[in-house]
């Protein structure tokens, strides 16, 4: 009774969160038309005009887009093309495969080591075994790196795994609670915030030992070709840039900005007016929040694998940067592909699996066979704060709609006792499962919500956090279920309600008809046609054995060969002198470098970065040797605890040798004193390191960085008063820097002298008399800010090109061990693929024929 009055009153309490049921998305046929335009929900509680964000239990983030920091940051951000300027919106033909071109599909024959990186659940991971499995059949080597827990799970699917660390489990916890990494004062005291930000660093190491170290059972040589990433594993585009291959993201919810509809885990409050900038501006924000939760533990871990660090201005826009391909993994006959979406951004359809084998129970198929087909309702593993009252709930409300029910246990532990029209079920298979249901309520999981679509199956989505109140909005939209019902205003009542709205003949035949537009989807293949055709072919491919992957360069003769990890091998057995000679080859090499708008804020940003560092390095006289101690006594703590496990072995064998037990405790404990560092001495020599670098920041910083974000901003301001703006290339080491800077200084005093002829001319052909005026004011700014950005691009272009080299040169380890892997997997090649004289001897014709 208790419980019962309980709930009667958390029913009739208005909720003081921001429910789904603000106005959402348009249905699928109308996103790419208009915008999401959401309304105030009255139950929204905000706390000031002047409250940017906040922050929900459900891992949201709610808007107000009347805050004036809000207003300030959506001036740093464009919001896209004119609403008259965009073009029509793609028409979704379900004749056609749901690929993300009209192009043929293009064999691909260079068999590449691909790694994909996969954080979050067993629902994130499913997707891409899919995924790896269909990249084997096309001669891949898939190494699919995630979470330890699933190691079972990936190699039965005949996949190569790799750990990379991390508890999904409780990660999924945390970044429900603090989906930006900015916790709660609570989350602070707890010590969890630390944990949480340990356990990111920790993964994010994983990440770039799958792409360079061998398999960790049977040894096996690895370095990755390519890498495949969902967004949270975050080391992707690290990773690709120190071993300069390509890299691609995909994921099964919304993470590019579009005008269409806001991030899936935002909240739009006070929006007034234009809807479609409010909606492209949620991304800016979620990403900026994200990165700034990350952005010092991922620089800390760029600087182990000896990358330079980036600002907190440039990090959260990374991807849209450097234009990293994406394919997302849904069906278009639900979200079509907005029309502001690049070509390098797919929509392929959902990721399935091949059906599992699965041996239903006797009484399961009995309880199919006795009746009409039933519902399903299960919450995966979402965990429930009480169980039993949900379990009422849903009771009630089948007996009230008076259908049949399979109740999932999940992780909820939906446990009840069987009756005719309930049957609770175990892991099953949504494969086999849903193929017998007639209608499906879950929390809205995006493969859960997949596979009820393909089976044509009228959906109600009962939304925790997340992304799962959009998929919700999507299937109500699209008429295939009701609107989300968020648990915590479940009601027998309101359940019953959305049961009798599942079996309307109108839904069944909203949601069958989804289905038969996604029955020519292939997401899988058509997602491999995307990976394949956003791949450097040419770049890639072996001179001497075209289905290899290049990886070195020899220069011989009159162009460059590009040479294999197998057949550098096969020539260096023939000629040891040659792997002297090998350069490292990538496929795909970029930089990470400052953005600079303008002179002015480009000059300031390099001023407070380098005043941030000198205050860095004074504060860590303190601060370091305090990280450095505690680590250090965490590290010994871990040490001693492997050493007593160690011990306890050694004590038992020296029992079965007779062996003095006292001797073998003089001697574990001498080398373990041996071998550990005092934490005092490592933490004396954190404080002076940190004083050790003041003057070489100092001097980079007014020497390097601020002169060359100041001619970088002088050589981009012409483009606001619409001049051309000249590339003059990129400083990549001393020679290019040098390069650079004299094609600097010489176009900017021959363009800002020309300019005072050409640009009134120029204007004057494009807009009369009145263009003398402007473009004569154009040539005046023009002999301004070319010539000086060309006058201090002379300097500072030599000195970043100097800079690059020197740091080339010094921190090589990253580089060393990505040749020594590449060299040792090359041999493991050698020595698998028993190669006959005949072949040798074709492939040294082939070399010499090249470099002749």
């Amino acid at each position: 009774m208790a419980k019962q009055d309980e709930s009667r009153a958390l029913e009739r309490t208005p909720s003081t969160d921001f429910e789904t049921e603000s106005l959402p998305p348009p249905r699928y046929t109308e996103i790419c038309d208009q915008s999401y335009e959401p309304n105030h929900d009255p139950e929204t509680v905000v706390a000031s005009p002047e409250t940017p964000y906040h922050i929900r239990d459900d891992g949201r983030v709610d808007i107000n887009f009347k805050s004036s920091f809000i207003q300030t940051f959506s001036k740093c951000f464009p919001s896209g093309p004119d609403e008259d300027a965009r073009p029509a919106p793609p028409v979704y033909d379900a004749k056609q495969q749901s690929g993300p071109s009209t192009l043929p599909y293009q064999t691909w024959n260079v068999k590449l080591n691909i790694v994909i990186q996969v954080v979050g659940s067993r629902g994130d991971v499913q997707p891409f075994i899919a995924l790896g499995t269909e990249l084997q059949r096309h001669g891949h080597r898939v190494r699919l790196a995630t979470h330890d827990m699933f190691a079972s799970f990936v190699r039965s699917a005949g996949l190569e795994f790799y750990p990379i660390g991390g508890d999904p489990a409780s990660l999924m916890a945390y970044m429900v609670k603090n989906p930006s990494l900015m916790p709660s004062m609570k989350t602070v005291i707890s010590g969890e915030i630390r944990r949480k930000r340990q356990m990111v660093g920790e993964m994010l190491s994983g990440c770039w030992d799958s792409c360079v170290l061998p398999d960790p059972l049977n040894g096996q040589p690895f370095v990755a070709d390519a890498i495949i990433a969902n967004p949270p594993s975050f080391a992707h585009v690290h990773c690709a840039q120190a071993l300069g291959i390509p890299v691609h993201l995909m994921f099964t919810m919304p993470w590019t900005g579009t005008r269409a509809f806001p991030h899936p885990l935002a909240n739009l409050t006070n929006v007034d007016g234009n809807h479609a900038a409010a909606n492209c501006l949620s991304y800016h924000l979620v990403d900026w929040m994200t990165w700034q939760g990350l952005s010092d533990v991922i620089n800390d871990w760029r600087d182990s694998i000896q990358l330079e660090p980036i600002n907190l201005l440039d990090g959260p826009t990374l991807a849209k940067t450097l234009k990293i391909p994406f394919t997302y993994c849904w069906s278009p006959a639900l979200v079509p592909k907005p029309n502001d979406w690049p070509e390098y951004i797919d929509v392929c359809g959902f990721f399935f699996r091949d059906t599992p084998a699965y041996e239903p129970k006797p009484d399961l198929i009995k309880f199919l066979a006795a009746g009409p087909p039933p519902i399903y309702i299960g919450f995966g593993s979402i965990v429930l704060q009480d169980s039993a009252q949900m379990l009422t709930t849903i009771l009630d409300a089948v007996r009230f709609v008076g259908v049949r029910a399979v109740i999932s246990k999940g992780w909820a532990n939906l446990v009840g006792e069987a009756s005719q029209n309930v049957y609770y079920i175990d892991d099953c298979p949504h494969e086999w499962l849903f193929a017998h249901m007639a209608a499906v309520v879950h929390h809205g999981g995006a493969g859960t919500t997949a596979c009820g679509l393909r089976n044509g199956l009228p959906t109600l989505v009962c939304p925790f956090f997340g992304d799962q109140p959009f998929w919700g909005h999507m299937i109500a939209h699209s008429g295939a279920g009701p609107e989300p019902l968020p648990p915590r205003k479940m009601t027998a009542a309101a359940l019953a309600e959305a049961i009798e709205f599942l079996m309307r003949e109108e839904t069944s035949a909203a949601a069958k008809a989804i289905a038969r537009r996604m029955e020519n989807e292939q997401g899988v293949q058509a997602a491999v046609d995307s990976f394949h055709r956003q791949l450097p072919r040419e770049k890639m491919q072996c001179d001497l054995i075209p289905d290899q992957p290049a990886v070195w360069t020899l220069k011989s003769g009159r162009k460059p060969v590009k040479i294999s990890k197998l057949a550098a091998e096969v020539l260096i057995s023939q000629w040891s002198k040659m792997r002297k000679e090998l350069k490292p080859h990538q496929t795909n090499p970029f930089s990470i470098e400052p953005i600079r708008w303008d002179p002015v804020s480009g000059a300031g940003s390099a001023l407070t970065g380098t005043l941030v560092d000198i205050t860095g390095c004074l504060t860590g006289m303190v601060t370091e040797p305090i990280r450095v101690y505690g680590e250090e006594r965490r590290q010994q703590a871990r040490e001693d605890a492997d050493t007593a496990s160690v011990d306890s072995q050694q004590l038992y064998k020296a029992d079965r040798l007779n062996k003095s037990s006292a001797s073998i405790n003089t001697d574990i404990s001498t080398k373990s004193r041996e071998k550990r560092p005092s934490a005092g001495g490592k933490a004396a020599m954190a404080s002076a390191k940190s004083l050790a670098w003041l003057a070489p920041k100092a001097i980079k910083g007014f020497t390097l960085d601020m002169p060359l974000a100041l001619a970088e901003g002088l050589h981009k301001a012409p483009k606001y008063y619409g001049d051309e703006v000249r590339d003059n290339g990129k400083v990549t080491g001393a020679g290019s820097g040098f390069a650079v800077g004299g094609k600097s200084l010489a176009w900017g005093l021959v363009d800002g002298i020309s300019g005072l002829g050409l640009q009134p001319y120029k204007d004057y052909k494009k807009s009369g008399p009145v263009g003398l005026a402007t473009g004569f004011g154009k040539g005046l700014a023009g002999l301004v800010t070319k010539p000086a950005a060309g006058a201090i691009g002379a300097f500072a272009h030599p000195v970043a090109g100097i800079a690059k080299s020197v740091r080339s040169a010094v921190y090589s380890q990253s580089r060393k061990l990505i040749d020594a892997q590449r060299a040792a997997e090359g041999q493991w090649l050698v020595e698998s693929q028993q190669r006959t004289g005949s072949d040798i001897c074709a492939l040294m014709e082939k070399f010499k024929a090249l470099s002749a």
